[in-house]
């Protein structure tokens, strides 16, 4: 049974929150308000496969220290480009 739209977007926001580091909480928490809700779904499921990857890689990605991998590339960019503005 596939899960609807509005509940994975709300798990997606409290995976989002609840990160192992506190950095990565308010930037992916504050990344997934403002976007998830307007993403189509091969971009939900990108974000998605983010969410299990670890937040140390996560951060060293968002903060341009180490290249993310090809399929997090878009997706990393967008984040860092939140942020940086």
């Amino acid at each position: 049974m596939s899960e609807p739209r509005d509940v994975r977007i709300k798990r997606m926001k409290m995976r989002s929150m609840r990160r192992g580091i506190k950095e990565m909480d308010i930037i992916l928490s504050a990344y997934a308000d403002s976007n998830l809700a307007d993403m189509d779904a091969v971009g939900l499921d990108v974000y998605d496969a983010l969410l299990h990857e670890n937040d140390q890689d996560l951060y060293q990605w968002v903060t341009g220290q180490v290249p993310p991998p090809a399929q997090y590339a878009n997706l990393i960019s967008d984040i860092a480009q939140t942020f940086q503005n």
